[in-house]
């Protein structure tokens, strides 16, 4: 194999991990010497700067997600806000508000800065502040976490 072939075959495995873009990967590999842990490391950094950048825009649309667990005594409902209705109807933004208000159920935060910075129910490597700056950086709106609420029986 050549370089070529590897650096295509690191990118494809870079792409379906993080969901960046092709020019993304294919520079996070190049500042990672081909060590796809630390491209996925430079792409979260990078991820964050993005969000930074892009968090003084305003939030006027989003969604407001439910879950309800299987027992049905455990739901949960968040506002997730982002910039367009466009991507408000976005199936992986849709699909963020679901994951947000399955950690609320799961996970009981008291307040929003404590929700924040909870280990993501379902990838205890990130933070869900992190889950939110990733998405921002793939999706390219700011996107805001309103309010939340957990009821239990």
């Amino acid at each position: 194999m050549t370089n070529i072939e590897i650096t295509a075959k690191l990118v494809k495995e870079l792409r379906d991990k993080t969901g960046a873009s092709v020019m993304e990967c294919r520079n996070a590999l190049a500042e990672a010497g081909g060590d796809s842990g630390e491209a996925i490391e430079y792409l979260r950094e990078h991820g964050k700067e993005k969000a930074a950048k892009k968090s003084e825009r305003e939030t006027a649309e989003g969604v407001v997600a439910s879950y309800i667990h299987s027992n049905k005594k455990i739901g949960a409902m968040i506002e997730v806000f982002c910039e367009t209705d466009f991507v408000a109807k976005n199936s992986e933004f849709q699909e963020l508000g679901h994951d947000l208000a399955m950690h609320i159920a799961a996970m009981n935060p008291e307040n929003k800065e404590m929700f924040l910075r909870q280990p993501f129910v379902k990838n205890s490597e990130m933070t869900v502040e992190d889950l939110v700056k990733e998405k921002i950086a793939k999706i390219g709106e700011n996107i805001q976490i309103g309010n939340f609420v957990r009821f239990e029986i």
